[in-house]
């Protein structure tokens, strides 16, 4: 009877364990914390350095903080090398953005231009095409590529962290896209500038035997990437 009683005990203590490692694991799956109000305003003038953006006074929230007319238009800044232009909204410009674990992107691309191949590592992105023809697909963890033509109205989506790519497949007509992702900060990573333009550089030894490349296309690409 007493033997029962500690299987019994031992059981249950290792349910319990299985259980909150679960939760843990559930938990860090989740894109942003979920927030615990209707809404958290940014306070973007708050000197806090914390995960996210302070709020504001709930009372002082007005109904010019939850919209934007930013995407209405190109980025300012210039066309990349690469032939692509993004803005993406931040709290800056839609305050009542902050903790609702998503935002938008304008993603306006030149004729035969594209968006070269990167990730989001924290964030999923379905891509709304607009204006123009484009080519876009990603490579899941086995290598396999998923790739579609868009035309305007057709949606494709990107998993979270996957290596994937547009490229606008027309000589005359720009692209123009809208991109919604499921963080509110998804993250940017391009492949070749993660690989050759790091600070500092990753040894060329390395990016030789990765890319079975010599010491002189090391340096090529570095140069042609801006190096």
């Amino acid at each position: 009877m007493f033997s029962c009683f500690i299987s019994m005990e031992t059981n249950w203590s290792l349910l319990l364990q299985i259980f909150f490692c679960l939760v843990l694991l559930l938990g860090q799956a989740t894109p942003d914390p979920d927030p615990l109000q209707d809404y958290c305003i940014a306070d973007n003038q708050s000197p806090l350095f914390i995960n996210g953006v302070p709020c504001i006074d709930p009372n002082k929230a007005k109904p010019f903080h939850f919209t934007t007319s930013v995407l209405s238009k190109p980025a300012s800044s210039n066309t990349s090398q690469f032939g692509f232009n993004v803005r993406t909204i931040n709290t800056v410009d839609l305050p009542g953005l902050n903790t609702l674990g998503m935002t938008m992107s304008r993603i306006d691309i030149v004729p035969k231009g594209s968006v070269p191949p990167h990730s989001h590592p924290r964030a999923s992105e379905v891509t709304l095409c607009l204006k123009g023809q484009l080519l876009v697909g990603f490579v899941d963890t086995s290598n396999r590529l998923y790739q579609q033509t868009l035309r305007p109205g057709d949606l494709f989506v990107f998993p979270k962290g996957l290596l994937h790519f547009l490229y606008n497949l027309d000589s005359r007509v720009p692209v123009l896209l809208l991109s919604g992702f499921s963080s509110q900060k998804p993250g940017t990573q391009l492949a070749s500038m993660a690989a050759f333009k790091s600070i500092p550089d990753i040894p060329d030894e390395v990016l030789k035997n990765a890319f079975k490349i010599t010491n002189q296309d090391v340096t090529r690409i570095r140069r042609n990437l801006g190096g």
